[in-house]
């Protein structure tokens, strides 16, 4: 694949390359990353061709998108595509989240009010030091379906009517609830995290074919399920646990079919969820110029078509799923 080709997200204009950064990483997620190495990982990632990055507030509560803001600051705004995400905003004090290795004074606090919606992304906008963003998320509404969809919903519909945003989503790590999202016929487009991988397929009985049907756009996140499509080992996570057995052995299994072909498991995972045709990009974590170089190169890696049939054919992908 061309992880540089841009793709639009469904009728708004907005377009998306093929691969894309996510910023949760230079966050602090779960060690230091620093200021200097977090603007490395952004240029070198600008320098392949990467034109679509993502933030949010909770990603080091507001540090990824002060380094984001700092970086992007450099470029020619018409020549990237940003998104964050609404539902949370950041107060001062409060319990830390021991994700974050980098802690700031302030802390998440969710909030799917159209007040707080506004407010979050002002305060976004401020850290970012930017006067846009070009596609909002609400981020991870699933225990606050009434609210969202209540509150939140409207009120990106109306930001995006006022032009402040170029396209409407939400982003979670479940099908079912951004179906229901889908059907209400105000969305662009939907960052689906972990659900449609090469180990994970869920939303492809859901949301996948009523975005089709309705010319929506995916952007897939998670395409390495935390850890264990990137490296099967003893101890790999999947969702930020521990991976089961039975997962850690198809795993494995389907590295093994990859190993059989020349192909990276990595490679592999980063590239299905795009055979999709309602899937316009994927959306990698990295933290350093090293893996946006590891990404780059696996997304480039030419997969036989064999090597997917031969998936299929083992039982560990679906008959009749898309494939790149």
């Amino acid at each position: 694949m061309n992880p540089f080709e841009t793709v639009p997200i469904g009728s708004t204009g907005v377009t998306v390359t093929r691969l894309g950064l996510g910023l949760a990483p230079i966050g602090g997620l779960y060690r230091s990353v620093g200021d200097d190495v977090a603007t490395a990982t952004i240029d070198r990632a600008w320098a392949h061709g990467i034109r679509y990055f993502d933030t949010a507030p909770l990603y080091g509560a507001g540090r990824s998108e002060r380094r984001a803001g700092a970086a992007l600051a450099r470029r020619d705004r018409e020549a990237f595509t940003l998104s964050t995400k609404v539902g949370r905003v950041l107060v001062r004090g409060g319990d830390r989240d021991g994700m974050w290795a980098e802690p700031t004074p302030e802390t998440p606090r969710f909030d799917f009010s159209a007040a707080g919606i506004r407010r979050s992304y002002a305060d976004s906008l401020a850290r970012l030091g930017l006067d846009r963003v070009d596609i909002l998320h609400i981020h991870d509404p699933d225990e606050h379906y009434a609210e969202a969809i209540g509150a939140a919903r409207p009120a990106l519909v109306g930001m995006r009517a006022e032009g402040l945003v170029g396209a409407i989503s939400v982003g979670m790590n479940q099908s079912a609830m951004l179906t229901a999202f889908a059907r209400t016929g105000d969305f662009d487009c939907f960052l689906l995290a972990g659900r449609y991988t090469l180990l994970d397929q869920s939303g492809l009985g859901d949301l996948l074919p009523e975005c089709r049907a309705r010319g929506l756009s995916i952007i897939a996140g998670g395409v390495y399920n935390s850890g264990i499509l990137a490296d099967p080992v003893d101890g790999a996570t999947y969702d930020y646990r521990p991976a089961p057995e039975a997962l850690l052995a198809k795993a494995r299994a389907i590295r093994d079919i990859c190993d059989r072909h020349g192909v990276p498991l990595r490679a592999a995972a980063l590239q299905f969820p795009l055979g999709h045709p309602s899937v316009a990009g994927v959306v990698v974590g990295m933290r350093s110029p090293a893996e946006v170089d590891d990404a780059v190169a696996m997304a480039s890696v030419e997969i036989p078509g064999r090597l997917w049939r031969e998936l299929i054919g083992a039982g560990l992908l679906p008959e009749g799923v898309p494939t790149p």
